[in-house]
């Protein structure tokens, strides 16, 4: 008997007939003798609608009050589908976050879990009955309602298993799994039946959507394996993607897949003394404002001075180039610029640490297409460059055709 945590995303159960379907499915995996817990979404377009109630009142009214009407989205879900699952003759009970003692930080809207007391679940399994559990909430010490950001919900399916020692965390969503590339940009992209962790976390990080980055950064942690499959796969024995340890996987993959990020804004001060403590001076201001910095790139001139350029997410760009513009005038910069028309490119694999050359034969391949590069940024595993985004898609076909990304792994 295993113990089997499953998380259903929004479209999964939205409506009706997807949740009977998802019932249809955890009682089959409790037919085969598996315990099971399952955290689920609110349904689809759910938690867009009440933040449009939000913003038809108060848009910036209180972050604690704006998390207790977003978190109804998925107490919604828990109790159609405990009904669901009762009607069909199995024993459930639903969780609200609060119920499940996910306790949190109180940073409401982007909340972090803390610690989980599976003690209250753990009984129920016990008792013979599928536990079903409101993803993407918690509640803060003081008892106030919290909510995870977008994407929650995965943070929570494997914040649970690991608190509850599971065997397996299981994403449902309406895809079968983790593609070399996104297929709506490459055809021919290829399915990848396994992954490593570390790899997955760096596909994430850098625009891959199919997993949440916090539920993978968890599952890194933890070594909590993660399957991707699709909640539209009729039975249960359709493809899928187990996300693992390094050590669980026998092949070695020089490049694994290309991720790509639209959502980039690029902003430069120029002509700025270089001495000790400017970065701090430059980036301070933006870390204040909790924007986060991604790619940093400095050039230090022969005349004492320094340009500095990073990226940040490009819906920060307009708050971002109003602070710099205000550093540059005390720092008494000669200019300050942004562009927020750039993308970001990534190619990623745990191969990349024994082969070399991996480098270079990307920049080649970009070259020939006449695809300009405007920063570089690597990792053990990972090389990211910033390009103009008219050539994102370019740049994504031509990488995956450069490293061969549609044959099949032997």
């Amino acid at each position: 008997m295993a113990l089997i945590v499953q998380k259903y995303g929004g479209t999964s159960v939205g409506s009706p007939e997807r949740i009977t379907e998802v019932a249809k499915r955890v009682i089959r995996w409790r037919e085969k003798g598996d315990d099971v817990v399952v955290v689920v979404s609110a349904m689809s377009g759910e938690t867009n609608r009440l933040v449009g109630l939000i913003n038809a009142l108060d848009p910036e009214g209180s972050a604690r009050e704006k998390d207790v009407i977003l978190s109804t989205g998925e107490q919604v879900t828990i109790g159609l589908l405990t009904l669901c699952l009762q009607s069909m003759g199995c024993e459930a009970r639903s969780y609200t976050g609060q119920q499940a003692k996910i306790l949190t930080d109180s940073a409401h809207s982007k909340a972090r879990i803390r610690e989980i007391d599976g003690a209250p679940i753990k009984a129920d399994l016990e008792a013979g009955k599928v536990v079903i559990v409101a993803g993407f909430q918690g509640v803060d010490a003081d008892g106030s309602i919290t909510t995870l950001g977008r994407g929650g919900s995965d943070t929570t399916a494997v914040a649970l298993a690991v608190a509850l020692k599971a065997d397996e965390c299981q994403i449902y969503t309406d895809v079968d799994g983790v593609y070399t590339t996104d297929p709506r940009v490459v055809s021919d992209a290829r399915h990848i039946p396994k992954l490593a962790l570390e790899e997955m976390l760096e596909m994430a990080s850098q625009g891959s959507k199919v997993l949440q980055i916090r539920a993978v950064e968890f599952a890194y942690k933890y070594d909590m394996p993660i399957r991707v499959l699709s909640s539209f796969d009729e039975g249960d024995n359709g493809k899928s993607t187990l996300v693992t340890r390094e050590e669980d996987i026998m092949e070695e993959v020089m490049v694994r897949g290309v991720a790509f990020n639209r959502d980039e804004a690029q902003l430069t001060i120029k002509g700025v003394p270089d001495k000790p403590g400017v970065a701090f001076d430059i980036l301070g201001p933006i870390s204040d404002a909790n924007i986060e910095v991604d790619m940093i790139l400095q050039n230090v001139g022969s005349d004492g001075t320094t340009d500095f350029t990073f990226t940040i997410h490009r819906n920060d760009y307009t708050e971002a180039m109003r602070i710099l513009t205000v550093t540059g005038e005390s720092l008494g910069a000669s200019a300050c610029s942004g562009d927020d028309r750039i993308a970001k490119v990534s190619i990623v694999g745990g191969g990349m640490r024994s082969h070399a050359g991996v480098a270079s034969q990307m920049f080649k391949a970009l070259a020939k297409d006449g695809i300009n590069i405007r920063m570089i940024s690597t990792s053990e595993i990972k090389i990211s460059v910033v390009v103009d985004e008219k050539y994102l898609e370019l740049a994504v076909r031509t990488l995956h055709d450069a490293f061969g990304l549609s044959e099949e792994v032997a």
